[in-house]
């Protein structure tokens, strides 16, 4: 069999396309079950019973139940709403924060460039998970706080990223034509530079959801996130992990409910970062 790196870069591409293209599937199917999840959940992932505490699975409750007696498989499938559309939201708030004043600093130069830029720096000082932490703890718990503790360093990301781009873009030669035909800064930033260089945010927006989900559920682990009895997959491990040897499915269920999902989403931003560095992209 002849090695991934051996292949032209014709063939490369088309491996790369059906990757992505298979990814993108498993990636949807995961946001149409997430939309879905109030009709897809075969019980109340919320109703407690304490006749059936910590039973296996079984028929009628696929991943057993948990010690209240509520159905495991149910809160998964609830769980999975929570994460994962929530991480999909912060991506995309911090996509257009960013890319948004990236672009100013990056056309404007001067007083707006170093202010958002040193804020950049001071937030990228701390570690992200710290930063959230500290910030999620002043705010206190909630699946809100938990986004903004998160939010506050990932719009940085975006912002670099854009400033740069846009640094090498602003004087090329079709944005000195545009500035001539009176065009608007407003007019430039968003219908010159923007279309040159979304393509590059956005690759690196899809390598992100895989690591907002595991920040989500990170907090939401330590208490500092989603506030029970919402299911959420982090705060269920942490609710489970006291009587793992009594209920290992408990913990299972959601800890590989959550390995697999931000595999895909993982995946999925690696190989469009290798189509589009392929396609001279980025």
């Amino acid at each position: 069999m002849k090695n991934r790196t051996s292949m032209s870069p014709l063939k490369r591409k088309e491996f790369l396309k059906i990757r992505v293209y298979s990814f993108v599937v498993l990636a949807v199917l995961l946001i149409v079950i997430s939309l879905l999840a109030p009709y897809l959940a075969p019980n109340n992932p919320n109703t407690t019973n304490s006749a059936i505490m910590n039973i296996a699975p079984s028929a009628e409750y696929p991943c057993g139940t948990d010690r209240l007696g509520r159905c495991v498989c149910s809160r998964v499938i609830m769980g999975a709403q929570t994460s994962i559309l929530s991480a999909i939201g912060l991506v995309a708030v911090s996509f257009l924060i960013g890319s948004v004043f990236g672009m100013l600093c990056g056309y404007y130069g001067g007083a707006i460039d170093n202010i958002i830029m040193r804020l950049a720096d001071v937030l990228l000082a701390f570690p992200q998970m710290v930063l959230a932490i500290a910030v999620a703890g002043i705010l206190g718990g909630g699946l809100l706080n938990a986004l903004i503790a998160l939010g506050i360093t990932a719009w940085t990301l975006y912002a670099r990223l854009a400033r740069s781009h846009t640094m090498s873009i602003k004087n090329e030669p079709f944005i000195a034509a545009a500035k001539l035909s009176g065009c608007s800064d407003f007019t430039i930033l968003f219908r010159h530079i923007l279309p040159n260089i979304v393509g590059s945010l956005l690759v690196n927006a899809t390598t992100q959801i895989g690591t907002t989900m595991i920040g989500i559920a990170g907090l939401s682990f330590l208490g500092l996130g989603v506030i029970p009895p919402n299911a959420e997959w982090g705060s269920m491990i942490n609710e489970a992990r006291s009587y793992i040897q009594l209920a290992p499915w408990t913990v299972l269920a959601p800890a590989i409910a959550m390995v697999v999902t931000i595999m895909i989403f993982n995946y999925l931003g690696d190989s469009v970062r290798d189509l589009a560095d392929v396609s001279g992209v980025i």
